[in-house]
């Protein structure tokens, strides 16, 4: 019999069945995180009205502050727009045919900065420790800076040569090369990792984190040592989600500081970026004569046209045309 006594269930708040949505979805903290930004700004622009109450003219507005009163690039004004699209679509379960035709900022149209090959020796010839390894990785396999940061022990394979990048941008795992010239310090640095990883066993905060298909799957493979990271942090933090304390991947801000200032140290004038050594791989190599399909393969990319960009980069002096001053 019921009782009438019990009041009922709270209904759960929207933020949390953004999260609850993002997390069935499995998304990235990352996105988790900015999402639920964009969605909590959204809402306190229009005087914390709820968006059922909201349309095509609410979204046009607080995407237009961003752009004129924020100033905010065109990336990010996208990111917000993704967010409420995920707001409206999976969260309240909305089909509103305005959304379709919100207008999306153009993004701006720029050749990346590109590294000649001395310049990357200059740079990586001041970067030491685990930071110059992480930098050499970057450019030696063309990896993304967060692909590098969150590399596992199993997916380095020195025998075959080759690393196993995970769930890449899009969720594809692709193959790529191993520099040899790394491999000496990757193994010398794998050496201290073991001797971390079994320091950790025995304090018992082994764990390391897996995502949630891979966890429940191999319940027990977030102990074993191919499971941990590569790059680990000098600590241990909690995780937002689970709550369980273990030691994470490094932070990657750390790489860029450190990157940032072996450029400056260097005295080059071009703002490179860990992401730039991967910009002068592809260029490198198809500066070597390597096909654009192996180069695109080797990137992750999904389609060609992205990795056509480098293209235009290996066009030197505008378009590889002669300038008339100089042939007088």
């Amino acid at each position: 019999m019921e009782n009438l006594n019990t009041p009922p269930a709270a209904s759960p708040k929207l933020l949390d069945l953004v999260r609850d949505k993002i997390r069935v979805k499995h998304y990235s903290i990352r996105t988790e995180t900015q999402y639920v930004q964009w969605i909590k700004r959204f809402i306190f622009f229009h005087g914390k009205r709820h968006p059922r109450e909201l349309g095509a003219a609410q979204v046009e507005a607080f995407l237009t502050h961003l752009a004129v009163v924020g100033n905010v690039a065109a990336s990010t004004q996208n990111q917000a727009l993704s967010a409420l699209l995920f707001l409206y679509r999976e969260v309240l379960e909305v089909e509103l045919p305005w959304l379709d035709n919100v207008t999306r900022a153009k993004q701006p149209q720029r050749l990346p900065v590109v590294l000649t090959r001395n310049e990357v020796r200059v740079v990586l010839d001041r970067m030491a420790g685990v930071y110059g390894l992480m930098a050499s990785l970057l450019y030696g396999t063309g990896m993304r800076l967060m692909e590098c940061v969150r590399l596992r022990v199993k997916d380095v394979d020195f025998e075959r040569g080759e690393i196993l990048i995970r769930d890449g941008k899009g969720a594809k795992d692709r193959v790529t090369m191993l520099p040899s010239l790394v491999v000496p310090a990757l193994q010398a640095h794998l050496r201290q990792r073991r001797a971390l990883f079994e320091d950790d066993a025995r304090a018992g905060k082994v764990l390391v984190y897996l995502p949630d298909a891979l966890a429940k799957k191999y319940p027990g493979a977030q102990m074993e040592w191919g499971w941990q990271y590569v790059f680990p942090s000098g600590s241990f933090s909690v995780d937002p989600r689970s709550g369980v304390e273990r030691r994470h991947h490094l932070d990657e801000k750390l790489l860029q500081r450190a990157m940032k200032k072996a450029v400056q140290a260097s005295g080059m004038a071009k703002m490179a970026t860990p992401h730039t050594l991967r910009h002068s791989f592809a260029t490198h190599l198809l500066e070597g004569g390597y096909d654009i399909r192996t180069v695109q393969e080797l990137l992750g990319h999904s389609d060609v046209s992205t990795t056509m960009i480098y293209t235009h980069v290996l066009n030197r002096g505008g378009r590889g045309v002669t300038s008339p001053l100089d042939t007088i």
